[in-house]
């Protein structure tokens, strides 16, 4: 590659270009080993207790109506002990009234006052090389029922049958519940059971057979989890406090929390949610079980913040900004050498930059991010000085390379453990490159001599004509 400096720029450029199958490649492999990841995380989170959704209480009144049914009897002739027929042969039958009381939808109804507390304790589970982060919860919840609002619920004739009310809390899994499992009533305690419902929703419920009698319910539980925790606003005031010991909450769902203070020892956050701010009826007929899970739930999320999978997809993304960045700077270093490098070059060059990536996800899975980032950055930074020293033959040129590759990389790290700062970091890096090419290259001769495209983009000057040489004494013309 001998050509003009201009004609060099093409082809590094065409390189560079190139350059991005290898880092889509590195990519793959990144995003398969974070999928394999996720699968481990999401199989011990399912074998610990999996991902917590905590809906109710919500209580069931059963409800009947007495009506009058009309059926028809058959007439029976006392003598025969038959039915009787008519003089067509056909089955004589009479109207008789019956009183029946039949099922109609239950009344169910939401607490009035709904105040939770949820206090978490992490601790870390293995599948491998993976780390996965799970939770002991205990959850108190004090509510009560304004039951005297359940009758507006009421249509003609219907009754509710008080003794037979029901008090369901829903789960995600019933699996989870571990330890402690109460319920009291007005302080005397309520037997609970599981809830056989075959569905894909677990949960507990219990018999309440004095509920007009009780101001005051307490239910705790004690249950594990993994990933998330959430619950959902069912009181017509609802009050809930987490406390934990993750010092990396994601609060999330249909409700951010009022306030929050996170440190390094956890985090405590508290929401207060008023009954206009959820869409859902005190008293309802309806079942909205499964639209209140999935629309109103919120909580906090227990996640590994900026991973280190995130770390080497941005990196690989960064890749192209950073493996231009080399190239240029080889290429302006040896700009005017008689034996410049080779497109070869370049590409193992580019090569040992995108293995760089993937020597940093497999470190990082055995020694943590900041090590396996130091320790990668560090050998492809010595290697590709190296090579500059030895394949290149820069020589005393050799430390500006270097140089570049230790800013470069100091750049991307910082890039990486600031996500929030990522864009201007890398934008600001591209654009002080691009000045500094600009202004090195400001008297660079583009076409170099005898190239053919100095004939087509530069304009030859046309000689001035000049007059013939006079003879002595002629006159002027």
């Amino acid at each position: 590659m001998r050509g003009s400096l201009g004609f060099r720029f093409f082809i590094v450029g065409v390189l560079t270009v190139l350059m991005v199958i290898p880092l889509m490649l590195a990519s793959e492999v990144i995003n398969s080993r974070k999928n394999y990841s996720r699968d481990a995380v999401r199989e011990v989170g399912r074998e610990w207790g999996g991902e917590q959704v905590l809906s109710g209480p919500m209580l069931v009144l059963p409800v009947s109506e007495e009506v009058t049914r009309v059926i028809s009897e058959p007439v029976i002739d006392e003598e025969s002990g038959a039915q009787q027929l008519d003089a067509n042969g056909n089955p004589v039958t009479r109207p008789l009234s019956r009183l029946e009381r039949v099922t109609r939808d239950p009344i169910r109804l939401l607490p009035g006052r709904y105040d939770v507390t949820m206090r978490t304790e992490t601790e870390m589970r293995y599948r491998g090389i993976f780390n996965v982060p799970v939770y002991r919860a205990a959850v108190g919840m004090d509510f009560d029922f304004p039951v005297e609002a359940a009758e507006t619920a009421l249509v003609g004739q219907e009754e509710i049958d008080w003794a037979g009310a029901r008090l369901v809390v829903n789960l995600t899994s019933n699996a989870a519940l571990r330890g402690v499992a109460t319920l009291t009533g007005d302080g005397a305690e309520i037997a609970i059971e599981p809830i056989a419902s075959g569905g894909y929703l677990g949960g507990i419920e219990a018999a309440i057979t004095d509920v007009r009698a009780i101001d005051g319910y307490r239910l705790d539980l004690g249950l594990n989890g993994a990933q998330y925790l959430q619950i959902v606003p069912v009181g017509r005031n609802t009050a809930v406090t987490i406390e934990s010991d993750w010092p990396h909450p994601s609060f999330t769902g249909g409700f951010l929390p009022d306030g929050s203070t996170i440190t390094d020892a956890g985090f405590e956050a508290t929401w207060t949610i008023p009954h206009l701010a959820r869409t859902l009826p005190q008293v309802s007929r309806e079942d909205f079980t499964e639209a209140m899970r999935s629309n109103m739930a919120f909580g906090v999320d227990f996640y590994e913040p900026n991973d280190f999978y995130q770390k080497a997809y941005r990196a690989a993304k960064y890749g192209i900004l950073f493996i231009a960045l080399t190239f240029l700077t080889v290429l302006l270093i040896d700009r005017n050498t008689t034996r410049p490098a080779h497109p070869v070059q370049y590409v193992l060059i580019g090569l040992a930059q995108t293995v760089f990536v993937l020597l940093m996800v497999a470190y990082a899975e055995q020694i943590g991010f900041t090590a396996a980032y130091a320790l990668s950055s560090g050998a492809t930074i010595l290697l590709i000085t190296l090579f500059g020293w030895v394949g290149l033959k820069l020589g005393s040129r050799t430390p500006v390379l270097g140089a570049m590759l230790l800013v470069v990389y100091a750049v991307l790290y910082f890039i990486l453990k600031s996500a929030d700062y990522a864009l201007i970091a890398g934008s600001t890096l591209a654009f002080l490159a691009l000045a500094a090419t600009m202004w090195l290259t400001r008297n660079e001769d583009w076409y170099g001599p005898g190239e053919p495209g100095a004939r087509l983009f530069r304009r030859e000057a046309k000689p001035v004509p000049t007059a013939p040489p006079q003879a002595p004494g002629s006159p002027a013309p």
